[in-house]
């Protein structure tokens, strides 16, 4: 009897822009046999069924596929291509996920089942029935009923929209105040100015420089705005863009843009990649997260982590602890710590942090004295070369090469954003 191992690397939901395709999720998973041996380019039977309240509740959906395991062992399916999967109240919850599978053929005796609780991320298709909700709302806040905005009507709304727009004539103001009111009221005005007779009653401003500056403000209050776009024209800087003609039709529009650059400090860290938009790019901590510590948690495995490239880090890093801590494995090592590292900023916790791949880990060194902080020893990557060694870099030489998982060196976490 063989055993199998499967691992689950992402469950993501998938929705169509239009509303008449079915959602899907997919499930990926890593398969190996009871001597921890990659089940590899073989076709294998699944069956698949979503359970209501309880890892036992009832199913209210199940479907079966064949799909064929990769040169690593991953498998990935899509859930939902069945009938009866649209009609899942996912409000109703919780929802658990229940997977059996089988190797032998004809692929329906199934030799392992495993089930886990399904969590935030497929709640997205039951947040799509806000676009039916159809009714109308009852208030019951007690903040809002004790307001005065508890009590505007359909009228107050209507006379309010009658103060807009352009004054069209004189006003009747009958119903504010008689006459004979308005007139005790300038009388009270009057009776409470002070007597300034003993003051200076005329004034001439002799001043040359002060006169010049009357003049130039006069003629500028009483020069009527062009509206032809004749005026002076603004030319936009650095980050700066500026729409528009200059007209009253058409009024200048000026835009700024916020940009990144490497080095800067940002979300926990300090920016040492960024893509061609300067909006997105990797972080680095600040500091090293060990200083001396091993690849692996003390088991040689093969856990496929061969992503090499931009952001290929954070699959390596959650594929190799999801091997190394197989079968309750206890342990610290490479991955894991930078896994583990959080850092709060202004109020925000930034906590994904993972351990680089090769390729990020050479982008690294190359900005290392931008970053700053590092030893001149070799550092850890996630890219792996087979069961017994793993992929590093000297930040002495900037050389990469590959050692044993065994020994003990420099680990610094990387981030996405």
């Amino acid at each position: 009897m063989r055993k199998l191992f499967a691992f689950l690397v992402a469950v993501l939901l998938t929705a169509s822009v239009f509303a008449q395709s079915p959602e899907k999720m997919s499930y990926q998973a890593v398969i190996r046999n009871s001597s921890d041996v990659l089940v590899t380019n073989t076709q294998i039977g699944m069956e698949i069924n979503i359970r209501q309240g309880s890892v036992s509740g009832t199913v209210v959906y199940t479907e079966t596929q064949t799909p064929t395991t990769n040169a690593n062992g991953l498998v990935s399916i899509e859930i939902g291509g069945g009938t009866g999967f649209n009609a899942i109240d996912w409000s109703a919850g919780p929802y658990f996920i229940e997977t059996k599978t089988a190797v032998v053929p004809p692929l329906t005796t199934y030799t392992i089942t495993g089930t886990s609780q399904l969590l935030s991320v497929p709640y997205a298709l039951h947040a799509k029935t806000a676009e039916s909700i159809t009714g109308t709302i009852t208030e019951t806040d007690p903040t809002y009923t004790s307001s005065q905005a508890a009590n505007i009507t359909a009228t107050d709304i209507t006379n309010l929209g009658n103060l807009s727009g352009v004054n069209t004539g004189d006003q009747d103001l009958s119903s504010l105040a008689t006459k004979t009111a308005l007139g005790d009221s300038t009388a009270q005005v009057r009776s409470e100015i002070p007597d300034v007779s003993g003051f200076l009653t005329s004034y001439t401003e002799t001043d040359p420089v002060f006169s010049a500056w009357d003049k130039d403000y006069a003629d500028l209050i009483n020069t009527p705005a062009p509206a032809d776009g004749s005026e002076t024209k603004v030319t936009a800087g650095t980050n700066v863009t500026v729409t528009g003609a200059g007209t009253t039709a058409s009024p200048y529009v000026v835009n700024t843009t916020d940009t990144l650059a490497i080095g800067d400090s940002y979300q926990g860290g300090i920016i040492f990649w960024l893509d061609a938009t300067g909006q997105h790019g990797l972080i680095a901590a600040t500091a090293d997260q060990n200083t001396g510590i091993q690849w692996y948690n003390g088991t040689y495995r093969y856990t496929g982590t061969n992503g090499d490239g931009l952001y290929a880090g954070k699959m390596n890093t959650a594929m190799i602890i999801a091997t190394q801590m197989a079968d309750n494995q206890t342990g610290n090592f490479a991955a894991k710590v930078c896994a583990d590292y959080s850092v709060t900023v202004g109020g925000v916790t930034y906590g994904d942090w993972y351990l680089p791949s090769k390729y990020e880990l050479n982008l690294l060194y190359l900005q290392k004295t931008v970053v700053g902080g590092f030893a001149t020893n070799f550092y850890w990557s996630s890219s792996e070369y087979d069961n017994n060694v793993a992929w590093g870099e000297n930040f002495g030489s900037g050389y990469q090469l590959y050692d044993n998982k065994s020994y003990a060196y420099y680990v610094r976490a990387v981030r996405a954003f």
